[in-house]
Formats: C-alpha cells, structure tokens, sequence
C-alpha cells in the first residue's frame, strides 16, 4: 500500500509516521507532504519520501496523491491560530484533499479528527453516532471545521465510493508532547473533579492504525482514547503544581464534556490502549 500521509510534521504526525514506517512491507511507501522539509528530515531518516507543499494548494494536494492507494489526513489547525486559517486547514483543506483522492482513484481516506466534535455532551459517554450538542468550555472554530470535514467527507464516500474512515481523537500527549502542560491553560479554571479524556501518542497510532488497515469499515466512525478521564485536580498534580484554592467548590455544567465510549474500535477493531490512564504512562515513563 502506498500511503500519503498530511500534517507530518505535527505534535500527532512526527509520533505517527516511524509507527505508520515500521508497519509497512517491502512493497509499501509512505510520502508525507510538508511545508518545511528541514522539520520532516528525521522522518526522511526512518524511510519516508518527502514532498514540499501546502495542503492548502489544491495543485500540491493532487501531486502528493499521485500513485497514492490511501491517505491519512492528521493536518490540523487549532490553538493559537485565527478561526478562518483554521476553517482553511481543518475543513476546506480536508475535503479538497478528498474530492482530489477520488479524481486520483486513491481507494482509502482516513480522517484524523478529534472527540472535542461532540460539543458539551450526552450527560454519558458519546458515542460516535452521537451528533454535537454545540458550546461549552472546547467548543469552537475547530471542533466545528473538524465535524464539518467529517460530514462532507462521509457525503463524498456516499456519493462517489471512496473508503473514508473517521479516527476521533481524545485530548492527546505523550513523549514530551507539550499538550500536558497546555492543559493547565483550561484546567486551571476548571472544578478540580471536571474530566478531560486522553490518549497516548501509542495509543493514537494503534488506533488509526487499525482504522487505516482495517478491511470491511468504509463509513464508519471510531472513537480513540483511554479508559480513564483524568480530573483537574490530577492534572495539576501530574505538571507539579498546586491544585487552584477553591477550584473544589466550582460547579461542572457538563460532566460528560469530552467523554467518550472505545466499545465500537474495542468490539470491531480489538483496540485495547497500551496506556489506559495518564498514571500508567507516567508509571512507565512515558509522558
């Protein structure tokens, strides 16, 4: 199989792709289109073909396809960037690299997005044929590109027949990803017992692993996270700061903010997390 892959140079990407490398054969390749390809060399290093681009040039967009059997889409745009070059990457970029796979004759289309598209919740676990209950604390521009890309997406798997897949992500860390520390940023306003669910940087490649090889699923949508929200408190004893003087007594509007249920990549896909908490990554020496 001959593998593009977007947004490698990324907090997800560069922990993805040497996983993605190490589970390609003889006959397999993995092309990552990238705008700076200084960035990409340690992925050049672990065997992947660089391609200079912007995915957001449609014209870049249908070169990095060229001979491509499937592509997985992790480009993003979120934190810290104005909402419209979010809408750009997140939604119009994705579904004109989708609209480019079919021209391309790619069969498989593997979409990397995130649980925040779920908005404020179910008061339970969402599941993935949940739709989003807008607003809340992580509601915003990006969620809302995301399911929006998702949509759009789905529509073009059943108008046109190409294998799009849905990946949903949990709040991601891991291997000194600084999204743990980042996490402060809202946590530090949040109850001490408000959740915020999360998956390893391992855990995110096993899953969209499994999502990308997977025989049988086109359409489908899959849920990737731990077993085990972690609450604020924690959050602020796992970065090594006090947890905020009154943080117990706020209230939590939306319990269920975030949370999801695995049981659909867990009965379909046998995906069981290498780290089902953030405690047995720390345990492991993992963060």
């Amino acid at each position: 199989m001959r593998i593009l892959v977007t947004g490698a140079t990324g907090q997800v990407g560069r922990r993805f792709v040497p996983r993605l490398l190490q589970r390609t054969g003889p006959d397999d390749a993995v092309r990552v289109l990238v705008r700076d390809e200084a960035r990409a060399e340690p992925l050049a290093r672990a065997g992947a073909e660089l391609m200079a681009g912007d995915l957001r040039e449609p014209a870049d967009a249908r070169r990095a396809l060229e001979g491509a059997d499937a592509v997985v889409n992790v480009a993003a745009a979120f934190r810290g960037v104005p909402d419209d070059e979010c809408r750009a990457v997140s939604r119009d970029a994705a579904v004109t690299l989708g609209e480019a796979a079919v021209a391309a004759g790619v069969s498989r289309f593997v979409q990397v997005s995130t649980n925040l598209v779920y908005g404020t919740g179910h008061g339970r676990p969402s599941v993935e044929d949940d739709g989003p209950v807008t607003g809340g604390q992580m509601w915003g521009a990006y969620p809302a590109a995301k399911k929006e890309a998702e949509d759009r997406l789905l529509a073009l798997h059943r108008d046109s027949g190409l294998d799009v897949r849905v990946a949903r992500l949990a709040f991601v860390y891991g291997e000194g990803d600084p999204h743990l520390a980042n996490s402060l940023h809202w946590a530090g306003d949040w109850a001490a017992h408000m959740r915020l669910q999360m998956v390893h940087h391992a855990d995110v490649a096993q899953g969209i692993l499994r999502v990308l090889y997977a025989p049988g699923i086109a359409g489908r949508v899959y849920n990737v996270a731990d077993d085990a929200p972690v609450s604020a408190a924690e959050l602020h004893w796992l970065n090594g700061v006090p947890v905020p003087e009154g943080s117990a007594d706020r209230t939590v509007e939306h319990p269920w903010e975030g949370v999801v249920s695995t049981v659909r990549i867990r009965d379909e896909l046998g995906y069981r997390p290498l780290f089902p908490s953030v405690w047995t990554a720390r345990d492991a020496g993992a963060l």
